[in-house]
């Protein structure tokens, strides 16, 4: 059973999560909070396995929210949920510890899926948004950048060249096709960069690529 508290400051949408998770067995819904600093209090109270964490709250917002969570509860996964699914919001969310950030006009199904998905230490960003980031703040030379400034130097070269054609949008057959090697391959490469850059998931590995120099980052949104 996954243990989910759910933070929002509008009852009637923390009502409504909780009662699209009460039926299936999978889930116990074990807190509701009203704010952000309610939220930390009662994560550190009962312990829950996924936060379901509104961004947009008063007194602590959820992303000063989720980073607290992260500091004080790092086995306790985050899965930000908002109105406002600006890429500014996403990035900070994400930065603070989040595991996932989906829109809050996702189908039931959707958000049963992505707290799965978060519970399992897997990264759950809505692909609408993933992909916008990855277009908006994102513009890749047509070649590896070598030596971006800021790469750690225990990637090796094949590393680099991997981190970048992840951080352009390209899943793991398509990295193969590009490099010529096995997705196996890729997969086990994907897993030392992760390491050796402290990230979890691919959503964070494109926000140190822009930020490192990996990848070129564009002017502003488009």
């Amino acid at each position: 059973m996954i243990r989910v508290l759910i933070a929002d400051d509008q009852p009637l949408v923390r009502r409504g999560l909780a009662l699209i998770l009460a039926p299936d067995p999978e889930f116990e819904v074990v807190g509701e909070a009203g704010d952000g600093a309610e939220a930390v209090a009662l994560a550190e109270r009962l312990r829950p396995d996924v936060v379901v964490m509104d961004i947009r709250m008063p007194i602590l917002d959820g992303v000063e929210a989720t980073a607290e969570l992260f500091r004080l509860l790092p086995e306790c996964r985050v899965l930000a949920l908002s109105t406002f699914d600006m890429d500014e919001y996403v990035v900070a969310a994400l930065r603070a510890g989040a595991y996932g950030f989906l829109p809050n006009d996702i189908s039931p199904e959707e958000l049963t899926a992505a707290i799965r998905t978060v519970h399992t230490g897997e990264a759950a960003v809505a692909p609408r948004l993933l992909t916008r980031l990855i277009s908006t703040y994102v513009r890749a030379s047509a070649r590896p950048a070598p030596r971006a400034s800021g790469v750690p130097a225990e990637l090796t070269p094949r590393e680099r060249e991997i981190w970048q054609l992840l951080a352009t949008g390209l899943d793991n057959t398509e990295i193969a096709a590009e490099l010529d090697i096995s997705v196996s391959t890729v997969k086990n490469h994907i897993t030392g960069i992760f390491g050796k850059l402290g990230v979890r998931d691919r959503a964070q590995a494109v926000i140190a690529a822009c930020e490192s120099g990996v990848v070129a980052v564009a002017d502003g949104p488009r």
